[in-house]
């Protein structure tokens, strides 16, 4: 049993390990995310606690929030670290990242779940998202958790097309996406742990001068 239970520690820091190499990858491609997975990460854990999602789903979707965003490995730096607005042929191939996410994770058996989290985490409630352009809960609840926290800290962080929203205004943006970008329930859970990440998380305060179009994060 012991010796059981040693492999499959050695096995999940084996897991760990790659996670955190393929994260770390990432953020040295694209110097505007760094940091912006561990934050997804610590805001899609919070949220399953409060929705009382436990166990190993709970520890699947936290892995997944990780990996969310690792299908940028495949977009151009270029385009990645433009400091400006897209073109509409750059902003397509932006949106390929949740399928080059879900081929890189699909290769592996380990982290065929964690894949499908990734490769739907921006569709939206009501269908207007992408890739696949699924609605409600046809979305995988990782997906919708991750949807949720990867808007909240593109609002109200800095990156190279935008400065960082006040927590006032992200607060605003999500009430007004309840059941058409986010789950409401999900959407109103996350609302709750506002007052909490607005202390954690210690984002920059700005005025709400920017109107920030919430689904091209």
């Amino acid at each position: 049993m012991i010796r059981d239970y040693i492999k499959k520690f050695k096995r999940k820091k084996f897991y760990h390990d790659i996670i955190e190499s393929l994260i770390r990858a990432l953020e040295a491609k694209d110097i505007y995310t760094k940091g912006h997975s561990d934050r997804v990460a610590k805001m899609a854990e919070d949220m399953c606690k409060e929705l009382g999602i436990r166990g190993r789903t709970k520890e699947t979707i936290h892995i997944a929030a990780h990996l969310h965003d690792i299908g940028k490995i495949g977009v151009p730096d270029e385009i990645l670290n433009k400091p400006g607005k897209l073109t509409d042929n750059e902003w397509e191939k932006i949106k390929l990242h949740p399928t080059i996410g879900h081929d890189i994770l699909g290769n592996s058996k380990e982290l065929k779940q964690i894949s499908k989290i990734v490769l739907h985490h921006h569709e939206r409630w009501d269908g207007g998202g992408y890739p696949m352009g699924i609605k409600e809960k046809e979305i995988p609840v990782g997906s919708r958790i991750i949807a949720i926290c990867d808007s909240i800290d593109a609002i109200t962080s800095k990156r190279s097309y935008k400065n960082a929203m006040s927590w006032e205004c992200c607060r605003t943006e999500i009430e007004k996406n309840l059941s058409i970008m986010f789950d409401p329930t999900f959407g109103k859970a996350a609302l709750k742990l506002i007052p909490t990440w607005s202390q954690e998380l210690k984002y920059p305060k700005n005025q709400c001068e920017y109107k920030y179009e919430i689904i091209k994060n």
